[in-house]
């Protein structure tokens, strides 16, 4: 837990000099203020409105911080297998989440990215979330078929620092996953 915690305040060092090439002037401490041991992007957007450079938290993720933004920047973790072998100790399912996220939706290097996943133990991916269309819901659903992946599905909420998306029922209610994705699941476990 340790190491990870000093990836994340290693990537928001980088973060914070990233941001400055932007004109946006932070520093650690008031970020950390926000989220203490566990800072990450939400706490650099609140600050980040708060001090007046955005106007929502929304226009935070969208301009700067978003894995497509101009000031992203990524957080060295652990390798692939050793976080899926991290996963599958500690009993639980490996998935990919969010992949509409994932190289900006490029479908054809998703599947790329899954095939060499596959093999490391991915067993699981996110067809159902607040980001998704109904046509990215119908292509991961297929890809799940494809490569006998188990299917899951969440709304992404993180209370308010996501004030748009809503527990379960993701933006304006455009999620719904289906009960049987949660009995797979536990057949699984």
């Amino acid at each position: 837990m340790i190491q990870l915690q000093e990836t994340r305040r290693d990537r928001n060092r980088r973060l914070i000099e990233k941001l400055r090439q932007y004109g946006i002037e932070l520093t650690l401490e008031e970020v950390e203020a926000k989220g203490r041991s566990l800072t990450g992007r939400p706490h650099f957007a609140r600050v980040m409105m708060e001090k007046g450079y955005v106007t929502d938290l929304e226009s935070a993720f969208r301009d700067y911080l978003d894995e497509s933004a101009k000031a992203y920047v990524e957080r060295h973790d652990p390798a692939l297998s050793e976080a899926i072998a991290r996963v599958r100790n500690a009993g639980g399912i490996p998935s990919i989440a969010h992949p509409v996220r994932v190289f900006r939706n490029d479908y054809a290097r998703v599947d790329e990215m899954l095939r060499a996943m596959i093999p490391h133990g991915l067993n699981a991916l996110e067809v159902y979330h607040s980001d998704h269309r109904p046509v990215d819901v119908q292509h991961y659903l297929g890809v799940a078929e494809k490569y006998g992946l188990a299917i899951t599905g969440g709304s992404d909420f993180h209370g308010a620092n996501k004030p748009k998306i809503h527990l379960g029922t993701g933006n304006r209610g455009n999620l719904s996953v289906p009960y049987q994705v949660l009995e797979d699941l536990i057949a699984l476990t």
